[in-house]
């Protein structure tokens, strides 16, 4: 008869900005952990860091025995790979060439299509179904298309949130750092409420646009899922989410771990 190792597993997703964290037992989401990244930051720290965390999230660091990853920053995948072999006494699966993800990737070079948009292209799919819009809020603000038969078609990439946000700050000498937030009126009152709308609203107008052309072509009854860390902030601007799932990557993380595992015979 077949059986599988019983995994507790360590999902990792490395951004520009942020570095996501989830620890799963079979199909269930424990805990989430978010760090920054950071180029210069050693191995030995990267290590406290994350045994720390896990510690107090109340995580047996000795249950992880397994790992996924994916990652926009290849000199951290390579730090992270060997913290998680150090600490962990497991190879990581790291998403990339040759990992089976259950999706097939229609672009013209599938090789530079980042392995998060994959990543969460193969979780919007197991989850919600297709035809989907994944709104990926982070360093950028992603826009991926997804088929009804679960293939990556496509999207579109513009400057994220707080990208624009210091842009603005740091091009023009009396605009100051703002909080990126909805203000009361999308008329601003004074120079931070008409930063905060058009930063907030701004970005709003520009996702809403985006989805309609999305579903001018993928049809009008595509869902929409937010994602990334500024998910639930956006998506209480606009009503053409029908959901938003902050940890969409780290469940992707899983999904694909899980069609990587070969069952192991047991007589």
């Amino acid at each position: 008869m077949l059986s599988y190792n019983y995994i507790v597993l360590l999902a990792i997703d490395v951004g520009n900005t942020n570095i996501h964290l989830g620890v799963f037992e079979d199909k269930n989401l424990l805990c989430n952990i978010r760090l920054s990244t950071d180029l210069h930051r050693l191995q030995d720290e990267y290590t406290i860091l994350l045994m720390s965390a896990l510690s107090i999230k109340g995580i047996d660091s000795k249950a992880v025995n397994g790992v996924s990853i994916c990652s926009v920053v290849p000199p951290i995948t390579t730090v992270i790979n060997q913290v998680c072999i150090e600490q962990f006494k497991t190879t990581p699966l790291i998403v990339g060439t040759g990992v089976k993800t259950g999706v097939r990737i229609l672009t013209e070079n599938p090789r530079f299509v980042g392995t998060d948009r994959i990543v969460d292209a193969a979780a919007a799919y197991r989850i919600y179904g297709g035809p989907t819009i994944v709104v990926d809020f982070g360093t950028a603000t992603s826009f991926d298309a997804i088929s009804s038969t679960g293939d990556f078609l496509g999207g579109a990439i513009a400057p994220g949130i707080t990208v624009a946000a210091e842009a603005l700050h740091q091009s023009a000498a009396q605009l100051r750092r703002v909080e990126i937030s909805a203000p009361a009126s999308a008329i601003g009152k004074n120079t931070i409420s008409s930063m905060q709308s058009g930063i907030y609203f701004g970005s709003i107008s520009m996702v809403e646009g985006m989805v309609a052309r999305f579903k001018q072509e993928l049809g009008m009854n595509t869902k929409v899922i937010a994602t990334g860390g500024l998910a639930q902030s956006m998506a209480k601007g606009t009503q053409i989410f029908n959901a938003v799932n902050q940890d969409l990557t780290l469940h992707g993380l899983r999904i694909i771990y899980e069609l990587n595992q070969e069952p192991k015979v047991t007589l």
